[in-house]
Protein backbone atom coordinates (compact mmCIF):
# COMPACT_ATOMS: atom_id res chain seq x y z
CA UNK A 1 0.00 0.00 0.00
CA UNK A 2 1.48 3.55 -1.09
CA UNK A 3 1.45 5.81 1.93
CA UNK A 4 1.10 9.87 0.95
CA UNK A 5 1.78 12.43 3.33
CA UNK A 6 0.41 16.20 3.04
CA UNK A 7 -0.34 19.30 4.82
CA UNK A 8 -1.81 22.49 4.81
CA UNK A 9 -0.35 24.73 7.46
CA UNK A 10 -1.16 28.30 8.70
CA UNK A 11 1.18 31.13 9.63
CA UNK A 12 0.38 34.56 10.69
CA UNK A 13 2.08 37.71 9.35
CA UNK A 14 4.03 40.98 11.57
CA UNK A 15 4.14 44.22 10.92
CA UNK A 16 7.02 46.67 12.72
CA UNK A 17 6.80 44.02 15.50
CA UNK A 18 3.20 43.46 15.71
CA UNK A 19 0.94 40.56 14.43
CA UNK A 20 -1.70 42.32 11.66
CA UNK A 21 -4.01 40.68 9.37
CA UNK A 22 -2.96 38.99 6.64
CA UNK A 23 -6.65 39.31 4.67
CA UNK A 24 -6.03 40.05 1.29
CA UNK A 25 -2.28 39.89 1.06
CA UNK A 26 -2.33 36.95 -1.19
CA UNK A 27 -4.10 35.59 -3.90
CA UNK A 28 -7.07 32.47 -3.13
CA UNK A 29 -9.17 31.79 -0.74
CA UNK A 30 -10.74 28.48 0.84
CA UNK A 31 -12.95 27.92 -2.01
CA UNK A 32 -10.34 29.02 -4.67
CA UNK A 33 -7.15 28.20 -3.61
CA UNK A 34 -4.50 30.08 -6.05
CA UNK A 35 -1.96 27.27 -7.66
CA UNK A 36 1.84 27.24 -7.36
CA UNK A 37 4.43 24.98 -7.61
CA UNK A 38 4.51 22.19 -5.22
CA UNK A 39 0.78 23.28 -3.95
CA UNK A 40 -1.33 26.01 -3.55
CA UNK A 41 -1.81 29.19 -1.23
CA UNK A 42 -4.59 30.96 0.21
CA UNK A 43 -5.99 33.48 3.05
CA UNK A 44 -7.08 31.63 5.85
CA UNK A 45 -8.67 34.48 7.91
CA UNK A 46 -6.38 36.42 9.06
CA UNK A 47 -3.93 34.15 8.27
CA UNK A 48 -2.10 32.68 5.26
CA UNK A 49 -1.97 29.13 4.67
CA UNK A 50 -0.93 27.04 2.46
CA UNK A 51 -0.77 23.09 0.69
CA UNK A 52 1.61 21.15 -0.36
CA UNK A 53 1.53 18.25 -3.32
CA UNK A 54 1.49 14.88 -1.60
CA UNK A 55 4.71 13.14 -0.90
CA UNK A 56 6.42 9.83 -0.29
CA UNK A 57 9.32 10.34 0.18
CA UNK A 58 10.92 13.13 3.06
CA UNK A 59 12.48 15.00 0.91
CA UNK A 60 9.74 15.61 -1.07
CA UNK A 61 7.90 16.42 1.71
CA UNK A 62 10.61 18.86 3.35
CA UNK A 63 11.24 20.39 -0.45
CA UNK A 64 7.68 20.77 -1.28
CA UNK A 65 6.86 23.15 2.20
CA UNK A 66 9.68 25.10 1.66
CA UNK A 67 9.20 25.55 -1.97
CA UNK A 68 5.63 27.16 -1.27
CA UNK A 69 6.80 29.34 1.35
CA UNK A 70 9.56 30.80 -0.71
CA UNK A 71 7.05 31.27 -3.72
CA UNK A 72 4.40 33.16 -1.10
CA UNK A 73 7.65 35.13 0.55
CA UNK A 74 7.98 36.52 -2.75
CA UNK A 75 4.12 37.26 -3.18
CA UNK A 76 4.38 39.20 0.12
CA UNK A 77 5.71 42.94 0.47
CA UNK A 78 9.45 42.42 2.83
CA UNK A 79 7.89 44.82 5.42
CA UNK A 80 5.61 42.00 6.83
CA UNK A 81 7.73 39.35 8.72
CA UNK A 82 6.32 35.32 9.00
CA UNK A 83 5.67 34.26 12.30
CA UNK A 84 5.01 30.89 12.87
CA UNK A 85 3.93 31.31 15.76
CA UNK A 86 0.72 28.41 16.93
CA UNK A 87 -0.84 31.95 18.84
CA UNK A 88 -1.64 35.48 17.56
CA UNK A 89 -3.02 38.22 20.23
CA UNK A 90 -4.56 40.62 18.00
CA UNK A 91 -7.11 41.98 20.69
CA UNK A 92 -10.85 41.58 20.33
CA UNK A 93 -11.17 45.29 19.06
CA UNK A 94 -8.68 44.73 16.14
CA UNK A 95 -10.65 41.66 15.37
CA UNK A 96 -13.88 43.24 15.49
CA UNK A 97 -12.47 45.90 13.01
CA UNK A 98 -11.81 43.16 10.17
CA UNK A 99 -13.98 41.81 7.29
CA UNK A 100 -16.79 39.27 8.29
CA UNK A 101 -14.75 36.90 5.98
CA UNK A 102 -11.41 37.54 8.10
CA UNK A 103 -13.59 37.18 11.32
CA UNK A 104 -14.68 33.72 10.57
CA UNK A 105 -13.49 30.89 12.32
CA UNK A 106 -14.11 27.72 11.06
CA UNK A 107 -16.08 26.10 8.04
CA UNK A 108 -17.33 22.39 7.70
CA UNK A 109 -16.97 20.87 11.35
CA UNK A 110 -14.06 18.37 12.34
CA UNK A 111 -14.55 15.41 14.10
CA UNK A 112 -13.25 13.42 17.46
CA UNK A 113 -11.77 10.06 16.96
CA UNK A 114 -12.73 8.68 19.75
CA UNK A 115 -16.49 9.48 19.99
CA UNK A 116 -17.51 9.98 16.18
CA UNK A 117 -19.14 12.99 17.34
CA UNK A 118 -18.25 16.53 16.09
CA UNK A 119 -16.44 19.25 18.02
CA UNK A 120 -17.08 22.21 19.09
CA UNK A 121 -17.46 25.42 16.34
CA UNK A 122 -14.81 27.44 17.77
CA UNK A 123 -15.34 30.62 19.96
CA UNK A 124 -14.80 33.88 17.27
CA UNK A 125 -15.03 36.45 19.91
CA UNK A 126 -11.66 35.54 21.49
CA UNK A 127 -9.18 38.25 21.18
CA UNK A 128 -6.54 35.66 19.21
CA UNK A 129 -6.24 33.70 16.56
CA UNK A 130 -4.53 30.16 16.35
CA UNK A 131 -2.48 29.06 13.51
CA UNK A 132 -2.98 24.83 12.91
CA UNK A 133 -0.70 22.51 11.28
CA UNK A 134 -2.44 19.69 9.52
CA UNK A 135 -1.41 16.50 7.97
CA UNK A 136 -2.92 14.43 5.69
CA UNK A 137 -2.32 11.11 5.29
CA UNK A 138 -3.72 9.29 2.19
CA UNK A 139 -3.54 5.07 1.49
CA UNK A 140 -6.67 5.28 -1.42
CA UNK A 141 -8.55 6.90 -3.79
CA UNK A 142 -11.76 8.19 -4.74
CA UNK A 143 -13.09 6.39 -1.37
CA UNK A 144 -17.28 7.68 0.04
CA UNK A 145 -16.09 9.75 2.82
CA UNK A 146 -19.30 8.29 4.09
CA UNK A 147 -18.60 4.50 3.62
CA UNK A 148 -18.88 3.21 7.58
CA UNK A 149 -15.47 1.18 6.68
CA UNK A 150 -13.36 4.27 5.89
CA UNK A 151 -14.72 6.06 8.47
CA UNK A 152 -13.48 3.44 10.96
CA UNK A 153 -9.89 3.17 9.38
CA UNK A 154 -9.58 7.26 9.21
CA UNK A 155 -10.33 6.96 13.16
CA UNK A 156 -7.67 4.20 13.71
CA UNK A 157 -4.93 6.23 11.96
CA UNK A 158 -6.01 9.16 13.91
CA UNK A 159 -5.84 7.56 16.95
CA UNK A 160 -2.62 6.38 15.90
CA UNK A 161 -1.32 9.79 15.18
CA UNK A 162 -2.65 10.99 18.79
CA UNK A 163 0.12 8.27 20.23
CA UNK A 164 2.62 9.89 18.43
CA UNK A 165 2.73 13.14 16.62
CA UNK A 166 -0.10 14.13 19.20
CA UNK A 167 2.42 13.08 22.15
CA UNK A 168 5.25 14.77 20.21
CA UNK A 169 3.89 17.77 19.71
CA UNK A 170 3.20 18.63 23.82
CA UNK A 171 6.90 18.09 24.13
CA UNK A 172 8.13 20.20 20.79
CA UNK A 173 5.40 22.95 21.56
CA UNK A 174 4.72 24.56 24.51
CA UNK A 175 1.83 26.28 23.94
CA UNK A 176 -1.02 25.43 25.37
CA UNK A 177 -3.83 28.60 24.72
CA UNK A 178 -4.34 26.73 21.04
CA UNK A 179 -6.14 24.18 22.08
CA UNK A 180 -9.01 26.59 23.77
CA UNK A 181 -10.42 26.82 20.04
CA UNK A 182 -8.77 24.07 18.33
CA UNK A 183 -6.79 20.89 17.96
CA UNK A 184 -7.93 18.69 21.09
CA UNK A 185 -7.13 14.92 20.76
CA UNK A 186 -8.45 13.18 17.96
CA UNK A 187 -9.47 15.85 16.02
CA UNK A 188 -9.98 14.45 12.28
CA UNK A 189 -11.66 14.75 9.06
CA UNK A 190 -12.44 11.80 6.73
CA UNK A 191 -11.10 12.81 3.02
CA UNK A 192 -11.72 10.60 0.17
CA UNK A 193 -8.06 9.78 0.02
CA UNK A 194 -7.76 9.21 3.62
CA UNK A 195 -7.60 11.80 6.65
CA UNK A 196 -6.68 15.06 7.56
CA UNK A 197 -5.06 15.00 11.17
CA UNK A 198 -5.97 17.95 12.48
CA UNK A 199 -4.07 17.69 15.83
CA UNK A 200 -1.04 19.93 15.49
CA UNK A 201 -0.37 23.58 15.60
CA UNK A 202 1.97 25.03 13.13
CA UNK A 203 5.41 24.55 15.03
CA UNK A 204 7.15 22.34 12.75
CA UNK A 205 7.11 25.03 10.23
CA UNK A 206 10.19 26.44 12.15
CA UNK A 207 12.56 24.20 10.69
CA UNK A 208 13.44 21.41 8.58
CA UNK A 209 14.25 18.84 11.00
CA UNK A 210 10.98 19.77 12.75
CA UNK A 211 9.08 19.33 9.36
CA UNK A 212 11.51 15.90 8.82
CA UNK A 213 10.48 14.08 12.18
CA UNK A 214 6.79 14.96 11.02
CA UNK A 215 6.63 13.27 8.05
CA UNK A 216 8.85 10.40 9.25
CA UNK A 217 6.34 9.95 12.38
CA UNK A 218 3.25 9.96 9.79
CA UNK A 219 4.48 7.52 7.86
CA UNK A 220 6.17 5.20 10.36
CA UNK A 221 3.20 5.35 12.20
CA UNK A 222 1.19 4.27 9.51
CA UNK A 223 3.01 1.73 8.58
CA UNK A 224 2.88 0.29 11.91
CA UNK A 225 -1.08 0.63 12.42
CA UNK A 226 -0.88 -1.54 8.89
CA UNK A 227 1.28 -4.16 10.84
CA UNK A 228 -1.03 -4.38 13.35
CA UNK A 229 1.08 -2.43 16.00
CA UNK A 230 -1.69 0.26 17.35
CA UNK A 231 0.38 2.38 19.90
CA UNK A 232 -3.21 3.95 20.81
CA UNK A 233 -5.17 0.52 22.21
CA UNK A 234 -3.05 0.52 25.56
CA UNK A 235 -3.56 4.00 26.68
CA UNK A 236 -6.57 5.51 24.88
CA UNK A 237 -8.01 7.45 27.47
CA UNK A 238 -4.56 8.65 29.10
CA UNK A 239 -3.42 10.20 25.76
CA UNK A 240 -6.18 11.87 25.06
CA UNK A 241 -5.67 13.64 28.42
CA UNK A 242 -2.03 14.31 28.21
CA UNK A 243 -2.80 15.90 24.78
CA UNK A 244 -5.71 18.34 26.30
CA UNK A 245 -3.42 19.44 29.52
CA UNK A 246 -0.32 19.83 27.94
CA UNK A 247 1.17 16.79 29.63
CA UNK A 248 4.33 16.82 28.24
CA UNK A 249 6.47 14.84 30.83
CA UNK A 250 4.03 11.66 30.52
CA UNK A 251 3.54 12.19 27.14
CA UNK A 252 7.70 11.87 27.06
CA UNK A 253 7.36 8.93 28.96
CA UNK A 254 4.42 6.92 26.58
CA UNK A 255 6.86 8.13 23.44
CA UNK A 256 9.71 6.42 25.66
CA UNK A 257 7.59 2.96 26.51
CA UNK A 258 7.24 2.93 22.88
CA UNK A 259 10.92 3.56 21.64
CA UNK A 260 9.66 6.34 19.32
CA UNK A 261 12.15 9.04 20.66
CA UNK A 262 14.99 10.72 18.70
CA UNK A 263 17.74 12.92 19.61
CA UNK A 264 15.53 16.44 18.51
CA UNK A 265 12.71 15.09 20.81
CA UNK A 266 14.84 14.25 23.65
CA UNK A 267 16.84 17.72 23.44
CA UNK A 268 13.14 19.48 23.40
CA UNK A 269 12.37 17.05 26.65
CA UNK A 270 15.17 18.27 28.34
CA UNK A 271 14.76 21.96 27.45
CA UNK A 272 11.29 22.41 29.12
CA UNK A 273 11.88 19.64 32.39
CA UNK A 274 14.85 22.52 32.45
CA UNK A 275 12.11 25.62 32.17
CA UNK A 276 9.73 24.17 34.64
CA UNK A 277 12.31 23.44 36.97
CA UNK A 278 13.12 27.02 36.77
CA UNK A 279 9.56 28.31 36.61
CA UNK A 280 8.95 26.68 39.96
CA UNK A 281 11.71 28.00 41.66
CA UNK A 282 11.03 31.23 40.55
CA UNK A 283 7.36 31.28 42.00
CA UNK A 284 8.45 29.49 45.37
CA UNK A 285 11.06 32.30 45.78
CA UNK A 286 8.19 34.90 45.26
CA UNK A 287 6.02 32.84 47.49
CA UNK A 288 8.83 32.72 49.80
CA UNK A 289 10.13 36.85 49.62
CA UNK A 290 5.86 37.54 50.14
CA UNK A 291 6.23 35.32 53.21
CA UNK A 292 8.96 37.16 54.54
CA UNK A 293 7.81 40.54 54.10
CA UNK A 294 4.37 39.96 55.58
CA UNK A 295 6.50 38.59 58.61
CA UNK A 296 8.46 41.53 58.70
CA UNK A 297 5.57 44.02 58.63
Amino acid sequence: MKILIGCDPEFFVKKNGKHVSAYNLIEGTKDNPYPVTSGAVQVDGMALEFNINPANTCDSFVSNVQDVLTQIREMVDAEYEFDYSPVAHFGEEYIAEQPEDARRLGCDPDFNAYTGQPNDAPDASRGFRTASGHIHIGWTNDVDINDPDHIEACQMVTKQMDALLGLMSVILDGDNTRRELYGKAGAYRVKPYGVEYRVMSNFWLKSPELMNLIYNTAYEGTRALLEGRQFYRSRGKAIQKYINNGDFINAYGCLQAWGWTTPLLISAYEDRVRDAEETYYKRKKIELDYFKELVLK
